[in-house]
């Protein structure tokens, strides 16, 4: 916050926001203020309610009671009113139109808003090239927005509400899918906005990130404020505890000492021209082990061609130390193998479907009698998963779009199960889960893998990659590039590994 905020009026006051859905209370009593210059962290777990109060905000939704003040005007459930007043939401997914270059999504809401009849080309392209430049930001902006990689086109969506004459900023989740550069370049061009008098509402799980740029927290817990204040009077455990309710320790989770055994999969000298080469690995039963690699690393290729999806150009797969080859995905299937995909989404979940039928869709044989599915065997048979796994549901009828993002990837967790795989490779198993269901999935995993299933996790998060494996691999530019074992590394380390380039 800049000095001078601390004695400003509020920008944006939330008084006493009360929500409801039918009998289930999202949001009760919630208010807050943003002052000019201010940067806010709004935390809390998935299904706190974080969601429902940015749509009151931004005029999405309307509250049962309370009031929304923008800039001094009152708001009602209006979204272009809100939009009018200075606010602008960034959501994960950017909201822009891949077809279009930078300068025409930079200047689309500009547009729409002072009601354009006609399209001016040479002012919007003009405006979009004048806040890149204020934003210090290298975009070409001719370049269509679907060539750009996803820390510029965060980068794009802040220039497009900046064009709107944006005064706050709302940010949801803005880092998940960028590398810690790429983060740290988006945390200078918040702080430099904010010097400039842009106030922000930072909606982040990345503990790290909200103590390098935020200057308040308010802390959501089951649709209540549990807690707010000043940075200074927050730790990292102090912030956690508020957002769970509960102690988490960040350090490596606790199990038992891997058996010796021998691989279930290995691979050798596997290659895909243009992705990975001369990769090596063995998935043994109950190990974990992930792969950690920058966004193009080829880790993503690399777990698509042991699931089947991808076939490799050279190299060799075995089983049980018999030669395999992959036609397709129902081929690694078939041999006891499991694959949980990074856009859970719309890869990984039927979100208009219920929870039961995203648990038992692929085990359905497991309930077949002459021919016929025992419907009944079937709800309990989720029941019983949605225990096990711990899933926050009052029943397995509601559709799995109901739930948080947490509990979605414990239903898709749950699907596999199902059918007792022998291999589960997870691609970033925690993107976009709190920090409390994070863990739990941890745990979730930790307790597969000691049961005999092989585990192999993708991910570009160094910290879940120490607390998660046993085995560590390093993948940079389709080559692995080191081997670790989880115990014997730390996280520095382990990123200077990770960045390196051109390495053989």
């Amino acid at each position: 916050m800049t000095p001078e905020a601390k004695d400003k009026p509020a920008m944006l006051e939330m008084r006493a926001i009360r929500k409801a859905y039918g009998p289930v209370r999202v949001l009760a009593d919630v208010s807050l203020s943003l002052a000019e210059g201010e940067v806010r962290c709004l935390a809390g777990e998935n299904g706190s309610g974080k969601s429902t109060l940015i749509k009151i905000l931004s005029g999405v939704v309307g509250a049962d009671a309370g009031t929304v003040t923008i800039a001094g005007r009152r708001q009602g459930n209006d979204a272009k009113a809100a939009i009018s007043a200075g606010l602008s939401v960034i959501y994960q997914d950017f909201s822009l139109f891949p077809n279009l270059t930078v300068w025409e999504n930079i200047g689309f809401l500009a547009a729409v808003t002072a009601g354009d009849m006609v399209h001016r080309r040479s002012a919007r392209r003009a405006l979009a090239t004048e806040i890149l430049k204020r934003m210090r930001v290298d975009i070409d902006p001719d370049t269509p927005v679907e060539r750009l990689p996803v820390a510029s086109k965060q980068l794009v969506a802040i220039a497009r509400a900046l064009a709107n004459n944006a005064r706050i900023i709302v940010m949801d989740e803005p880092t998940t899918a960028l590398t810690r550069s790429e983060v740290a370049r988006l945390l200078e061009i918040v702080g430099a906005l904010r010097d400039e008098g842009v106030a922000f509402l930072f909606v982040s799980h990345k503990i790290e990130e909200v103590f390098a740029i935020c200057d308040t927290i308010t802390v959501l817990r089951d649709g209540r404020v549990v807690v707010e204040g000043p940075i200074q009077e927050f730790d990292a455990a102090s912030l956690v505890e508020a957002m769970t309710g509960r102690s988490i320790d960040s350090q490596r989770l606790p199990r038992a000492q891997a058996e010796p055994a021998s691989p279930f999969l290995s691979a050798r000298k596997l290659g895909r021209r243009g992705e990975y080469a001369d990769v090596d690995i063995d998935l043994r039963p109950g190990e974990i082990v992930s792969v950690v690699g920058l966004l193009g690393s080829g880790r993503t290729e690399l777990a698509l061609t042991l699931f089947g999806t991808l076939a490799a150009d050279e190299g060799l797969i075995e089983i049980g130390e018999r030669p395999v080859v992959f036609a397709s995905e129902s081929d690694a299937i078939d041999h006891g193998i499991a694959y949980v995909p990074e856009d859970r989404l719309t890869e990984g979940l039927f979100l208009n479907q219920t929870i039961r039928d995203n648990i038992v869709v692929s085990s359905l044989e497991k309930n077949l009698r002459a021919g016929l599915i025992d419907a009944r065997a079937l709800v309990q048979r989720a029941r019983d998963a949605v225990k096990a796994l711990r899933i926050k549901t009052p029943d397995v009828v509601p559709s799995v779009a109901t739930l948080s993002g947490g509990n979605q990837q414990r239903v898709v967790l749950a699907r596999w199960m199902e059918r007792n795989p022998k291999l589960m490779i997870l691609n970033g198993p925690t993107v976009g889960v709190d920090v409390g269901s994070k863990r739990e999935i941890h745990e979730l995993l930790v307790a597969l893998s000691r049961s005999g299933t092989a585990v192999m996790v993708v991910t570009d998060d160094i910290s879940e990659a120490i607390a998660l494996s046993d085995t560590i691999l390093v993948m940079v530019r389709g080559k692995i590039t080191g081997r670790f074992d989880a115990n014997d590394v730390d996280e520095d380390r382990l990123y200077n590994e990770v960045i390196k380039e051109g390495r053989a």
